[in-house]
């Protein structure tokens, strides 16, 4: 007999959408799970109700004994948090998911969204830089992002201070996408509250994690491949040498978007970033005009986007994985994991001699390093370095 909206279907049955979307939420919930592990998973075992069945014989593969998946009551739990603030859930395969992340290696199978969803079918540029900014940086944020919104692109950053908050308050109303590096309902920095009500209002917020969780620091690198992920180019318009705006930049590159910089004063530290990412190949720009020009050559490289949903429809969500390496299963994975991690230390360990050491091709070690970085398990420091974190 059913047991209310997300009951387990007969084995006769197709699950309905509901159903499919408790197990995929479950799913990428269960611990060790992150996206690409979550894909790998659909693309072995063919649905997230048998990979949830599946994982804990895969995890005695990678010694992990005792194993059990999220419990259906826990996401049945966030579910019922995110109706309470308004949340709705997208899957990937649904009407509204961005074709910008639907074929990245790790995109998010599922994420929460408050506001306006159409804003998630439109073209779309990241603003990005220091959260300490300067009088003249924060002039130039609140500049661009006000001509890009009048020039009919969508925002993105980040929600936190600085060269973020100039941004949204200046895309307002309608048309600034705020992507959370902590739960939906989890508002940082504390100081932005009304920002991100006034976003909700008219704009957009987006994030991939569970409702009620705070942000930490190992959050911010998966927060902002969903920045870049989502945006036809990234503009980054402060930052220091060694920031989080780099790293967003650095992942903009891995996948195939633009990156810009506007330049600063040499002796100005917090525009370092900036003039090193410009001397290493980014486009220089010096407005929203700079910008629009800079995309204008491929008018077709920003893809095509589904149409939204209607409110409450939740469409059965497309089955197929998106891209992934080649030739290793889970357990040779999970091997190699162990091998990185084996390896690696509190104290820092340059990357090239960890490849040297593990003697494997630099094209095998590479998306593993990532996967382990966006799990928490590795830190990458200045200089190429590399640092086990637990």
């Amino acid at each position: 007999m059913a047991d209310g909206p997300f009951s387990t279907s007969t084995p006769c049955t197709p699950p309905t959408p509901e159903e499919d979307g408790l197990a995929r939420l479950r799913l990428i919930r269960s611990r060790r799970v992150g996206p690409t592990t979550f894909w790998r998973l659909i693309e072995d075992h063919g649905s997230a109700a048998a990979a949830l069945d599946a994982l804990p014989e895969v995890a005695r593969a990678a010694w992990v004994e005792g194993y059990t998946p999220c419990p259906p009551e826990v996401a049945r739990a966030e579910i019922a948090a995110a109706r309470l603030i308004g949340a709705r859930m997208v899957m990937r395969g649904m009407p509204g998911y961005p074709a910008a992340l639907h074929d990245l290696p790790d995109a998010p199978p599922l994420f929460w969204t408050l506001g306006d969803p159409t804003l998630l079918t439109r073209p779309m540029v990241a603003l990005v830089g220091a959260r300490n900014a300067s009088s003249l940086g924060l002039r130039m944020a609140h500049k661009m992002a006000a001509d890009l919104r009048a020039a009919g692109f969508v925002v993105v950053s980040g929600l936190a201070r600085g060269i973020d908050t100039a941004a949204h308050e200046a895309a307002l109303p309608g048309a600034t996408l705020a992507v959370q590096a902590g739960g939906l309902d989890v508002i940082y920095p504390r100081e932005n509250a009304d920002l991100a009500r006034r976003i909700a209002e008219t704009g957009c917020r987006l994030s991939e994690q569970p409702m009620g969780l705070e942000p930490q620091a190992r959050h911010f690198p998966v927060r902002n491949r969903l920045i870049s992920g989502l945006s036809q180019a990234v503009v980054v318009v402060e930052a220091a040498a060694r920031s989080g705006s780099l790293i967003t930049a650095r992942t903009a590159l891995d996948q195939g978007r633009d990156v810009l910089a506007v330049p600063g004063h040499p002796f100005d530290a917090r525009a370092g970033g900036c003039n090193m990412l410009i001397r290493d190949g980014a486009t220089l720009v010096r407005g929203a005009e700079d910008v629009i020009e800079a995309l204008a050559p491929r008018p077709g490289s920003a893809p095509a986007l589904l149409p939204a949903p209607a409110p409450g429809d939740m469409p059965a969500a497309d089955p197929v994985p998106p891209p992934r390496a080649e030739g290793r299963s889970l357990r040779e994975i999970a091997a190699l994991h162990r091998q990185i991690l084996d390896r690696l230390g509190p104290s820092p360990l340059a990357e090239d001699q960890l490849i040297r050491d593990l003697a494997l091709p630099a094209a095998d070690v590479a998306p593993e390093l990532l996967a382990l970085e966006l799990e928490g398990r590795l830190q990458r420091q200045p200089g190429g370095l590399l640092s086990r974190l637990n």
